[in-house]
């Protein structure tokens, strides 16, 4: 059933749906506050770190190292921040996407014309992703500029950054697209969240696992970080923010800096390729498990 409507595919029907999906995701009031929320975060963030240079007394002012070095630091933090409210706002503008179509009848009268439920399906994943893709890329190239003309600093690898926050929001966006198949927006968006604490917490307890030697909770880490690949996603966003600096001094320490490897705000070194690989297969699996789920769903 699901290659079959696969090779039913309508690009035209696809674009209708996506260009459908933006506009009505675009008129919630959800995405004005988070536009609010975003701009008062930049503000805040970006007048905390023109305060850095005034710390400290006469002779004790931090010096321009040291303020690029705090200032990568904060910068991680606000991005954690900001995964949060992502996740938040994908989860709740993408779990109630089918079965809200399925409760208010939208679905059955969309269903009638020549539009099969693979096209829908993918119509409004590809119309939630390019929301939160916008709004990801806009909101760090405004924060990365307003700290570069503070302070001179730019993380390492600023494109990586976006890519990885995309990606992150994306899987977890996808996860709850698949449960609105089955289950009303209200659960599938706690169930959601739910998954999304569980892998960061994994990660951390990963981390402590690599960190001290101790295999059992290492693999609880690895697998929580492959069933949702949330974790291990925001962990590459961390180290394209890293400054090689910071990497240097960890790496020089070596065993004595297992605390900081534990760290859910330090990452001495990025994914590799096959973990990208396997988000990216992941990604294709729950689509198609949710192309499937939405065509033996009755309406």
């Amino acid at each position: 059933m699901l290659r079959q409507g696969l090779l039913r595919l309508q690009p035209r029907a696809i674009w209708v749906i996506t260009r459908l999906t933006v506009r009505e995701t675009a008129r919630r009031k959800l995405l004005l506050a988070l536009l609010v929320l975003t701009l008062v975060i930049i503000a805040v963030t970006l007048y905390g770190i023109s305060r850095l240079s005034t710390i400290g007394g006469e002779g004790q002012k931090l010096t321009p190292l040291e303020i690029k070095t705090v200032t990568s630091q904060i910068l991680i933090v606000v991005m954690f921040m900001w995964s949060f409210v992502l996740a938040l706002s994908a989860v709740f503008v993408a779990a109630p996407q089918i079965s809200g179509d399925i409760e208010s009848g939208i679905a059955l009268a969309i269903l009638t014309r020549p539009i099969s439920r693979a096209d829908v399906v993918l119509g409004k994943w590809l119309g939630l992703s390019a929301l939160v893709s916008a709004y990801i890329v806009g909101a760090v190239v405004v924060e990365l500029i307003g700290i570069k003309l503070l302070t001179d600093y730019q993380p390492p690898d600023p494109l990586m950054l976006m890519v990885y926050l995309v990606g992150e929001t994306v899987v977890l966006l996808t996860l709850a697209l698949l449960i609105s198949t089955r289950l009303s927006g209200m659960t599938g968006g706690v169930i959601a969240l739910g998954a999304f604490g569980i892998s960061w917490i994994g990660g951390i307890a990963g981390s402590i696992g690599a960190a001290f030697d101790n295999a059992t909770i290492t693999h609880i880490g690895t697998t929580t970080q492959l069933l949702l690949p949330t974790d291990g996603l925001w962990r590459g966003a961390v180290y394209s923010l890293e400054p090689a600096a910071v990497i240097t001094a960890y790496r020089a320490v070596g065993r004595a800096g297992r605390a900081v490897a534990a760290n859910p705000f330090f990452e001495p070194s990025g994914p590799p390729l096959i973990y990208g690989l396997w988000a990216l297969a992941w990604l294709a699996v729950i689509l198609g498990l949710t192309i499937y789920s939405f065509n033996r769903r009755e309406i």
